[in-house]
């Protein structure tokens, strides 16, 4: 996630945009001369423009959105060789990086949820503030939002805006959405931002009403949460012994996967006086944050969305990367395909 800036320029030019805990990020990354690093999720490129400022330095930047692929051609000529962009989701980053030529690397950077490009855009639809389709696709490919919010039942509306978007009001919600669509289509972002602002109501100082719902429906329609346990397993297949991973997060389901996923990586399970001995597979990963890193005052105040930014990094062992099992780290509601199914 970052924000836009007319701040100091960088390899490739100045940055329209400033990512979150950039400085952080290329220091828990140690980047160096003759490493590769992949930056996940490229967005406006500032990240990986951050690591090409390093001398020697190889950057593979993913995006699914084709957009954002399109808009660092001018960035991957001016970085001479040293850049390398490819389309995709990072659910197939070992893909992604065997496409570029490259079998192991020396970091990946995740910086996770929407993008500013993507929410400054009234034709993507992120955003209740501005007047658009209802869409909210990274990709541009699949169901939208608009045609979640039209098929989905009742039942699994609710459970989708409880559990991703943390909504206390989430069954009068779905059943206001319900009720709606009936009499007709909800398919523009503030359609939707009023029919929820019935049941939510706005206190002085807090959050819009809509918020919490189109947080949920955003991380459905493009599997957010899926996709970033995908792409910690991808991580730790690609990851070079002593390679490292940064993930900043920004609301707490992303991180409390980043963090589960590296406890279950680089701690030993605890044995008791009744199961003294545990057996366990060798550990892949060294935290190497204890706690999550936060943006500080000085960055909150410059980039407002950065206040909720948490940075989790940890290094590669020489064990070899795990089966990929990605049950434990996500929560339990019907898929996307299975939502779409369905029908009051």
């Amino acid at each position: 996630m970052t924000a836009g800036s007319d701040g100091p320029a960088v390899a490739g030019g100045p940055a329209r945009h400033i990512p979150v805990l950039v400085r952080r990020v290329v220091d828990w990354l140690a980047a160096r001369d003759g490493g590769v690093y992949v930056d996940a999720t490229f967005g406006a490129g500032g990240y990986a423009r951050a690591i090409l400022e390093i001398a020697g330095t190889r950057v593979i930047g993913i995006d699914r959105d084709e957009s954002a692929i399109a808009a660092g051609a001018a960035l991957v000529e001016q970085a001479q060789g040293r850049l390398v962009l490819a389309q995709g989701r990072f659910s197939d980053l070992e893909t992604l990086v065997a496409s570029c030529g490259v079998t192991a690397v020396d970091g990946v950077v995740f910086d996770l949820g929407v993008s500013s490009m993507q929410l400054d855009q009234a034709d993507r639809g992120f955003s209740f503030r501005l007047d658009g389709p209802l869409d909210m696709r990274m990709g541009r490919a699949g169901p939208s939002a608009a045609d979640v919010v039209a098929q989905a039942s009742e039942r699994d509306l609710a459970a989708i805006i409880a559990t991703l978007g943390e909504e206390r009001h989430a069954r009068a919600v779905a059943r206001m959405i319900v009720k709606a669509r009936r009499q007709r289509a909800i398919d523009t972002t503030p359609g939707l931002a009023e029919i929820v602002a019935r049941v939510v109501h706005a206190r002085e100082g807090a959050i819009h009403p809509a918020t919490r719902t189109f947080q949920a429906l955003r991380i459905l329609v493009n599997e957010e949460l899926t996709e970033l346990a995908h792409g910690l397993v991808a991580a730790e297949c690609v990851l070079k012994p002593a390679g490292r991973l940064v993930a900043i997060a920004f609301h707490s389901l992303e991180d409390r996967i980043v963090k589960n996923f590296l406890i279950e990586r680089s701690r030993l399970p605890a044995g008791s006086r009744h199961r003294p001995e545990v057996t366990a597979a060798p550990l892949t990963f060294r935290a190497l944050t204890r706690r999550p890193e936060m943006p500080d005052d000085a960055e909150t105040a410059a980039n407002p969305r950065a206040r909720s930014a948490k940075l989790r990094a940890a290094e590669r062992t020489d064990a070899a990367a795990r089966s990929a099992t990605i049950d434990t780290l996500l929560p339990r509601l019907p898929s996307l395909a299975d939502v779409m199914r369905g029908r009051a």
